[in-house]
């Protein structure tokens, strides 16, 4: 049974679905493994290392021909309809954001693996791609805001006179949170940081943070499933907001990593608080490119806010392709995720999901011609029945599962 390994297609992307390494772990389950040329290049993996690792190099991969295909991005409609009945995807899929190719996949008869959809429980922790996936672009927030703050990140004290160390703000403990935080830890700056989630006061600590306690509500209401933050009524935000404001304006840098799965990232920071920091700050919004944190921010772009003072401004990150910005490593981890995940259906050389197993059962997307995603089927069943244009707002009704 051959795994297939395509050339990402999205713009940007440079990560890959294996490497030399996971090609191995897949040898050794007795799969083979189909590499499209040029597949690893942008991460930094020949094609050299790979056929050397046991997998075969073809210059374009027929996806109609292979038996399990692996990807980073979900793929478009038109390439998941042209995968053969029966055939096995894993990957991650965005099944709030691509309704037309989880059709695509359910009328192929395709067994499509969402990645985002695996059960965030301690035996699928090595599955667990958006775990990884997030360690990389918390990591990668810190470095483009030290690159544009105009000072030292540490505490200097020289004969010329002390330079005191950057106030970083981090707003959202979750893994890209904690990454970030011990992260400008490291790089010698003074960390605080927030997260509605009271239990993450002392996962903060142990990064060496402080954890900045708001008066928001009672634990039940702000934790979610899965040990995700729970989305905030539209006063709770503001009245979140306002608290906030005076420790945004403290801060040198601010970065925010909030997401609530398979929604609009949720609004913590309005651009009067930005306005309201000093001039020469930087903000990093890592959920731009799911509607933002902070208000204003732009994926892939540098916005300058003029602070209220009239002094300055305001360096607002809207952080894109994060982790593909890091496709070495990034690709390291999300490879490993990928070969553990098909591991758990491997037996004697064939990939046959068994759904009595919790992991595969919750990752599963599509599988015989049904969508087993019960939100997204419901989102497909009123996208049927919607008139035209009613795509995105309902696709923005789902909620995912573990992301």
């Amino acid at each position: 049974m051959d795994v297939g390994i395509a050339r990402e297609r999205i713009e940007g992307e440079k990560r890959v679905a294996a490497t030399p390494e996971s090609v191995r772990q897949l040898v050794a389950l007795g799969l083979g493994a189909v590499i499209e040329a040029g597949a690893g290049a942008a991460a930094g993996f020949a094609d050299s290392d790979y056929e050397a690792a046991g997998a075969r190099i073809v210059r374009e991969l027929d996806v109609a021909a292979v038996d399990l295909l692996a990807h980073v991005r979900p793929l478009d409609p038109l390439r998941a309809s042209h995968l053969k009945p029966g055939a096995i995807t894993v990957g991650l899929a965005s099944p709030s954001t691509e309704l037309p190719t989880v059709r695509a996949l359910a009328d192929a008869r395709v067994a499509a693996f969402a990645l985002e959809l695996v059960p965030r429980i301690s035996r699928a922790q090595s599955m667990d791609a958006l775990t990884s996936q997030a360690l990389v672009t918390g990591y990668r927030c810190v470095i483009e805001a030290a690159i544009r703050f105009p000072r030292f990140f540490p505490l200097y004290m020289t004969a010329a006179g002390t330079i005191p160390p950057a106030r970083v703000l981090v707003l959202g403990a979750g893994v890209a949170g904690l990454q970030a935080i011990g992260t400008a830890k490291r790089l010698g700056a003074r960390v605080s940081a927030n997260d509605i989630r009271p239990a993450s006061a002392d996962e903060v600590a142990s990064m060496g943070g402080t954890f900045i306690k708001l008066d928001l509500d009672s634990p039940e209401a702000t934790a979610g499933a899965g040990g995700y933050a729970r989305e905030l009524t539209a006063d709770r935000g503001a009245h979140q907001r306002r608290l906030l404001a005076p420790h945004v304006a403290e801060a040198d840098v601010l970065i925010t990593t909030a997401a609530v799965p398979g929604r609009r990232a949720p609004l913590l920071v309005s651009r009067d608080m930005v306005a309201g920091m000093r001039p020469g700050s930087v903000v990093v919004d890592m959920a731009a490119e799911s509607g933002g944190n902070v208000e204003g921010s732009v994926p892939g772009e540098d916005v300058a806010v003029a602070t209220s003072d009239g002094k300055g401004a305001v360096t607002v990150v809207g952080l894109k392709d994060a982790a593909s910005a890091m496709a070495a490593d990034a690709s390291r981890l999300y490879a490993k995720n990928v070969a553990n995940f098909i591991a758990l259906m491997t037996s004697d050389g064939e990939a046959v999901p068994d759904f009595a197993d919790e992991v595969l059962a919750g990752a599963c997307l599509t599988y015989d011609g049904d969508v087993r995603h019960e939100p997204t089927a419901q989102a497909l069943a009123a996208l049927a029945t919607a008139t035209p244009g009613a795509e995105a707002e309902a696709a923005g009704e789902i909620e995912g599962g573990a992301g």
